[in-house]
């Protein structure tokens, strides 16, 4: 074979070689680069979850938050001429306090209801005028306890809650007018399997009940300051004994205690309700006994 062919061929397989080490070259790169997008792929997915959990972690662990001004039994206490009782706030995780007991022959009347339920609308139209005039001749008190039982009745809109947080802003903030507050919210009260009433219609009665400090309650009802006390008042009624009672817990609502003793009579009969508070007064003391008030 001439000398000439034997160079080219040479030539041939040596560019051929070069080739094939530079397409090996090639691929290497490329490999490197897969697993390094891969790996970072991976870490952001290992990254998100990690997060994900954190949040998870931490959401759970964080307390409920410190409860509003004058609620530190879970409920608010209004006495003579409809005045509220003033307490301090919970603090993170501090269990509530229990009213102090009446003066003798004072009836403590104690509801746990939530503003969206129909049965409590229709003890609240049936009796509130009654316990009014017990409150301002100084007859009794009434301890009212909202609780957020309903909010899968709201097609989403938690409107037991959002109504539960109004209320307790309004307790917070200017607690005379709790009592004209929670009687507007069932003058008003939705139906069950509606979105129930919004925020602004929630601030606007906090106007017509004639409350100060509106505007602080307005960014209280705006950013659900109480919605973690609202949860975590309405879990220990629903799983803890209420005190001054043999009620182990509540059931359904309203749950209506007179003196620690439970009403389970008619919730739209004022008469029963009015013999029932005589008959709970009469074994207690006859000092200041309520009087019922005629069925209209």
């Amino acid at each position: 074979m001439p000398e000439e062919s034997r160079q080219n061929k040479n030539q041939r397989r040596e560019a051929a070689r070069e080739k094939a080490k530079q397409l090996r070259e090639a691929q290497r790169r490329k490999d490197i680069r897969n697993r390094a997008i891969l790996f970072s792929g991976l870490g952001v997915v290992v990254i998100a979850i990690v997060v994900c959990v954190v949040l998870i972690v931490s959401s759970s662990a964080k307390p409920a938050g410190p409860g509003p001004l004058n609620m530190a039994s879970d409920g608010i206490k209004i006495s003579q001429g409809k005045v509220a009782e003033t307490t301090p706030a919970l603090a993170d995780g501090q269990q509530p306090t229990p009213s102090a007991a009446n003066p003798a022959g004072v009836i403590d009347i104690r509801v746990y209801i939530d503003y969206l339920c129909p049965y409590c609308g229709q003890f609240e139209s049936t009796n509130l005028t009654q316990i009014g005039t017990w409150l301002e001749s100084g007859a009794a008190t009434y301890e009212v306890h909202p609780l957020s039982l309903l909010d899968r009745s709201s097609l989403g809109s938690k409107y037991s809650t959002r109504a539960a947080n109004a209320a307790a802003c309004v307790a917070n903030y200017s607690p005379d007018n709790f009592y004209d507050y929670s009687a507007l919210l069932f003058k008003n009260q939705p139906q069950e399997s509606t979105a129930g009433l919004d925020d602004n219609t929630l601030k606007d009665l906090v106007g017509q009940s004639g409350a100060g400090s509106v505007d602080q309650i307005n960014t209280c009802i705006d950013d659900q300051q109480f919605k973690g006390w609202v949860a975590d008042s309405t879990s220990r009624a629903t799983t803890e004994p209420l005190p001054g009672s043999t009620v182990a817990k509540v059931t359904g609502t309203p749950t209506i205690l007179v003196d620690g003793q439970q009403y389970q009579g008619s919730l739209t009969d004022a008469n029963a309700f009015a013999n029932f508070v005589l008959q709970v007064s009469g074994q207690t003391s006859s000092t200041a006994t309520p009087t019922p008030t005629p069925a209209p």
